[in-house]
């Protein structure tokens, strides 16, 4: 995946991870591996903690389409390894906050899901 073209998103917008969507992986232990060494790599990288989580719920029986999600979040990596984040110092110490939440719109257990930002003036804090 070194020499893969970069993309500049980790997961496509209209991405739905289902069980039982595509055939099964003909190598699971290969996405167990790697989908093991992204949660190391969820350290520097916070955004893509969610997708990650998602794609380790079907450890257990990994399909295609869960590994061309897997390959897309390599080659987000292989396009952003030069990005970071910018500590600034703030004459406007303000505090600002913003959530989201999907209410019950996974197909396949239907749980909700929420996310949210926390900045203390242009710095991202949680």
């Amino acid at each position: 995946m070194d020499v893969a073209k970069p993309l500049p998103t980790p997961r496509q917008t209209n991405l739905h991870l289902q069980k039982d969507a595509s055939s099964a992986m003909h190598d699971p232990s290969l996405f167990r591996s790697v989908v093991g060494a992204l949660q190391y790599v969820l350290i520097t990288y916070p955004e893509l903690s969610y997708l990650v989580n998602k794609l380790c719920q079907y450890m257990h029986s990994p399909q295609d389409h869960h590994w061309k999600a897997v390959k897309r979040i390599l080659r987000y990596l292989a396009g952003t390894r030069t990005h970071g984040l910018i500590i600034q110092q703030c004459s406007c110490p303000t505090i600002r906050a913003f959530s989201d939440a999907n209410w019950g719109s996974d197909p396949n257990d239907h749980k909700s899901t929420i996310g949210y930002y926390v900045f203390y003036g242009h710095n991202i804090i949680a």
